[in-house]
Protein backbone atom coordinates (compact mmCIF):
# COMPACT_ATOMS: atom_id res chain seq x y z
CA UNK A 1 0.00 0.00 0.00
CA UNK A 2 1.76 3.30 -0.96
CA UNK A 3 1.57 6.64 1.56
CA UNK A 4 -1.95 8.00 0.08
CA UNK A 5 -3.78 4.73 0.78
CA UNK A 6 -2.02 4.18 4.30
CA UNK A 7 -3.25 8.05 4.77
CA UNK A 8 -6.56 7.33 3.94
CA UNK A 9 -6.99 4.38 6.39
CA UNK A 10 -5.85 6.30 8.86
CA UNK A 11 -7.75 9.25 8.53
CA UNK A 12 -11.18 6.86 8.26
CA UNK A 13 -9.87 5.15 11.30
CA UNK A 14 -9.80 7.97 13.39
CA UNK A 15 -11.39 10.97 11.04
CA UNK A 16 -14.73 9.04 11.26
CA UNK A 17 -14.90 8.12 15.34
CA UNK A 18 -13.47 11.58 16.22
CA UNK A 19 -16.37 13.10 13.43
CA UNK A 20 -19.13 11.21 15.51
CA UNK A 21 -18.32 12.46 18.71
CA UNK A 22 -17.85 15.68 17.72
CA UNK A 23 -21.35 15.51 16.52
CA UNK A 24 -22.83 13.72 19.15
CA UNK A 25 -21.69 16.25 21.39
CA UNK A 26 -22.77 18.91 19.52
CA UNK A 27 -26.30 17.26 19.71
CA UNK A 28 -26.22 16.72 23.40
CA UNK A 29 -25.05 20.48 23.81
CA UNK A 30 -28.22 21.73 21.14
CA UNK A 31 -30.54 19.35 23.53
CA UNK A 32 -29.42 20.72 26.56
CA UNK A 33 -29.59 24.45 25.48
CA UNK A 34 -33.56 23.57 24.09
CA UNK A 35 -34.27 22.56 27.87
CA UNK A 36 -32.72 25.67 29.09
CA UNK A 37 -34.25 27.95 26.83
CA UNK A 38 -38.08 25.69 27.78
CA UNK A 39 -37.17 26.42 31.20
CA UNK A 40 -37.15 29.91 30.84
CA UNK A 41 -40.68 29.67 29.16
CA UNK A 42 -42.20 28.03 31.84
CA UNK A 43 -40.59 30.48 34.29
CA UNK A 44 -41.65 33.35 32.36
CA UNK A 45 -45.31 32.15 32.48
CA UNK A 46 -44.88 31.12 36.47
CA UNK A 47 -43.89 34.59 37.42
CA UNK A 48 -46.81 35.47 35.08
CA UNK A 49 -49.27 33.66 37.11
CA UNK A 50 -47.53 35.07 40.54
CA UNK A 51 -48.28 38.57 39.65
CA UNK A 52 -51.80 37.75 39.04
CA UNK A 53 -52.53 36.37 42.40
CA UNK A 54 -51.72 39.49 44.64
CA UNK A 55 -54.53 41.03 42.13
CA UNK A 56 -57.23 38.60 42.79
CA UNK A 57 -56.31 37.89 46.28
CA UNK A 58 -56.86 41.78 46.59
CA UNK A 59 -60.23 41.53 44.79
CA UNK A 60 -61.87 38.21 46.64
CA UNK A 61 -60.60 40.34 49.78
CA UNK A 62 -62.74 43.14 49.16
CA UNK A 63 -65.75 40.98 49.02
CA UNK A 64 -65.20 38.55 51.75
CA UNK A 65 -62.87 39.48 54.48
CA UNK A 66 -63.72 37.19 56.52
CA UNK A 67 -62.07 34.37 53.92
CA UNK A 68 -58.81 35.51 55.87
CA UNK A 69 -57.27 31.75 56.02
CA UNK A 70 -57.39 31.05 52.58
CA UNK A 71 -56.23 34.16 51.40
CA UNK A 72 -53.13 34.07 53.60
CA UNK A 73 -52.88 30.41 51.92
CA UNK A 74 -52.66 31.50 49.33
CA UNK A 75 -50.29 34.61 49.49
CA UNK A 76 -47.85 31.94 51.95
CA UNK A 77 -47.85 29.69 48.78
CA UNK A 78 -47.30 32.39 46.13
CA UNK A 79 -44.19 33.31 48.35
CA UNK A 80 -43.02 29.75 48.05
CA UNK A 81 -43.08 29.26 44.62
CA UNK A 82 -41.75 32.74 43.64
CA UNK A 83 -38.69 32.31 45.15
CA UNK A 84 -35.40 31.48 42.69
CA UNK A 85 -33.22 28.71 43.12
CA UNK A 86 -35.35 25.63 43.20
CA UNK A 87 -34.72 22.27 41.00
CA UNK A 88 -37.27 21.40 38.56
CA UNK A 89 -38.90 18.39 41.17
CA UNK A 90 -39.31 20.88 43.92
CA UNK A 91 -40.47 23.50 41.85
CA UNK A 92 -42.83 21.35 40.81
CA UNK A 93 -44.36 20.96 44.46
CA UNK A 94 -44.49 24.12 45.40
CA UNK A 95 -46.42 25.31 41.79
CA UNK A 96 -49.10 22.28 42.74
CA UNK A 97 -49.60 23.25 46.41
CA UNK A 98 -50.26 26.85 44.74
CA UNK A 99 -52.33 25.74 42.39
CA UNK A 100 -54.54 23.72 45.05
CA UNK A 101 -54.61 26.52 47.41
CA UNK A 102 -55.71 28.77 44.58
CA UNK A 103 -58.44 26.07 43.39
CA UNK A 104 -59.39 26.50 47.17
CA UNK A 105 -60.07 29.98 47.10
CA UNK A 106 -61.93 29.95 44.03
CA UNK A 107 -64.10 27.81 45.31
CA UNK A 108 -64.71 29.85 48.31
CA UNK A 109 -65.43 32.47 45.57
CA UNK A 110 -68.51 30.18 44.50
CA UNK A 111 -70.39 31.52 47.43
CA UNK A 112 -70.71 35.30 46.49
CA UNK A 113 -72.78 35.82 43.16
CA UNK A 114 -71.52 39.77 43.32
CA UNK A 115 -67.71 38.72 43.28
CA UNK A 116 -68.83 35.97 40.27
CA UNK A 117 -70.22 39.09 38.47
CA UNK A 118 -67.60 41.40 39.06
CA UNK A 119 -65.64 42.70 35.80
CA UNK A 120 -62.77 43.53 37.52
CA UNK A 121 -62.53 39.74 39.40
CA UNK A 122 -63.91 37.95 35.58
CA UNK A 123 -61.05 39.48 34.15
CA UNK A 124 -58.51 38.44 36.28
CA UNK A 125 -60.20 35.24 35.72
CA UNK A 126 -60.23 34.95 32.05
CA UNK A 127 -56.34 36.70 32.58
CA UNK A 128 -55.71 33.43 35.05
CA UNK A 129 -57.07 30.79 32.37
CA UNK A 130 -55.22 31.99 29.79
CA UNK A 131 -51.89 32.28 31.91
CA UNK A 132 -52.50 28.81 32.94
CA UNK A 133 -52.77 27.43 29.24
CA UNK A 134 -49.81 29.24 28.26
CA UNK A 135 -47.97 27.15 31.46
CA UNK A 136 -49.43 24.16 30.05
CA UNK A 137 -48.21 24.76 26.75
CA UNK A 138 -44.64 25.28 27.84
CA UNK A 139 -44.69 22.35 29.99
CA UNK A 140 -45.13 20.23 26.94
CA UNK A 141 -42.27 22.00 25.16
CA UNK A 142 -40.07 21.44 27.80
CA UNK A 143 -40.97 17.82 28.84
CA UNK A 144 -40.53 16.83 25.08
CA UNK A 145 -36.80 18.77 25.24
CA UNK A 146 -36.40 16.82 28.44
CA UNK A 147 -37.18 13.64 27.27
CA UNK A 148 -34.87 13.77 23.74
CA UNK A 149 -32.14 14.94 26.31
CA UNK A 150 -32.84 11.72 28.97
CA UNK A 151 -33.02 9.21 25.96
CA UNK A 152 -29.78 10.65 23.72
CA UNK A 153 -28.09 10.77 27.61
CA UNK A 154 -28.80 7.00 28.26
CA UNK A 155 -28.71 5.60 24.55
CA UNK A 156 -25.71 3.45 23.52
CA UNK A 157 -23.01 5.12 22.21
CA UNK A 158 -24.03 8.35 22.60
CA UNK A 159 -24.34 7.71 26.28
CA UNK A 160 -20.33 7.53 26.04
CA UNK A 161 -19.81 11.38 25.02
CA UNK A 162 -22.52 12.67 27.70
CA UNK A 163 -20.93 10.38 30.84
CA UNK A 164 -17.61 12.00 30.03
CA UNK A 165 -19.12 15.39 29.85
CA UNK A 166 -21.37 17.65 31.97
CA UNK A 167 -24.50 15.97 30.51
CA UNK A 168 -27.19 14.69 33.32
CA UNK A 169 -30.64 13.58 33.11
CA UNK A 170 -33.55 16.26 34.30
CA UNK A 171 -36.49 15.96 35.87
CA UNK A 172 -40.26 16.67 34.20
CA UNK A 173 -41.75 19.33 35.26
CA UNK A 174 -45.53 17.83 36.46
CA UNK A 175 -47.77 20.12 37.71
CA UNK A 176 -51.41 20.06 38.28
CA UNK A 177 -52.93 21.87 35.53
CA UNK A 178 -55.39 24.66 37.77
CA UNK A 179 -59.35 24.15 36.72
CA UNK A 180 -60.58 27.36 36.22
CA UNK A 181 -63.73 27.36 34.18
CA UNK A 182 -63.33 29.17 31.37
CA UNK A 183 -64.88 32.73 32.35
CA UNK A 184 -67.96 33.43 30.46
CA UNK A 185 -68.30 36.63 28.42
CA UNK A 186 -69.90 39.51 29.57
CA UNK A 187 -71.41 41.88 27.38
Amino acid sequence: MNEFGSLIVLSLVFGVPLLWALGTFNGLVRLRNHCDESWSNIDTELQRRHHLIPNLVRTVREYADHERDVLRQVTEAREVAHRPGSGTREQSQQESELVEKIERLLMRVEAYPDLKADRHFLELQEELVRTEDRIQHARRIYNANVRDLNNRIEIFPANLIASAGTFRKRDYFEVASLRVRTVPSVR
